[in-house]
Parts: structure tokens; C-alpha cells; sequence
């Protein structure tokens, strides 16, 4: 793996690109160390894996439908306060 500093990185970011291909390459910047990936597009295996369906994903409603549910607590919020 090739470490790099972001001064260095920034003066030179295509010969690390270049390198990344082949190899691991980090650029540090203080106590961090940034990976860069080298991918042959968005459909990567790893990259799927990040977006695979989950339970959360399932349940979710679109904005449309999130806008139905709110306009309708308003609406019920709305009739309490008003006849305050």
C-alpha cells in the first residue's frame, strides 16, 4: 500500500489515481487515512452489498404517500388548536 500525504496528493492526483488501479493507495491527512477505490463503474459486488434491500428499505413510503399521512396530522392538529 502507497501512503501519501494530501499535499502530495493534490500536487500529483493522477499518478495516484494511475496507481490506484493496481494497487492500494491512502492519502493522509492528520490522523486520517482516505482509501482510494479503483472501480469499472457503479456495479461493483462491493457496492452493491452497501445498497442491498433491507427490512428498513421494505417499510419505507414514498414522498408522495409521506405527504397524504402529514396533510392529514396537520389537518387533525389543526381542528384541536382552532378550537382552542
Amino acid at each position: 500500500m502507497t501512503v501519501v500525504s494530501s499535499k502530495e496528493f493534490a500536487t500529483r492526483p493522477a499518478r495516484y489515481y494511475n496507481l490506484a488501479v493496481n494497487e492500494k493507495v491512502a492519502i493522509k491527512r492528520g490522523k486520517n487515512l482516505f482509501h482510494l477505490t479503483c472501480t469499472n463503474g457503479y456495479h461493483t459486488n462491493e457496492y452493491d452489498q452497501i445498497l442491498e434491500p433491507d427490512d428498513d428499505l421494505r417499510r419505507a413510503i414514498s414522498a408522495d404517500e409521506f405527504l397524504k399521512r402529514a396533510l392529514v396530522i396537520v389537518d387533525k392538529l389543526d381542528k384541536i388548536y382552532l378550537k382552542k
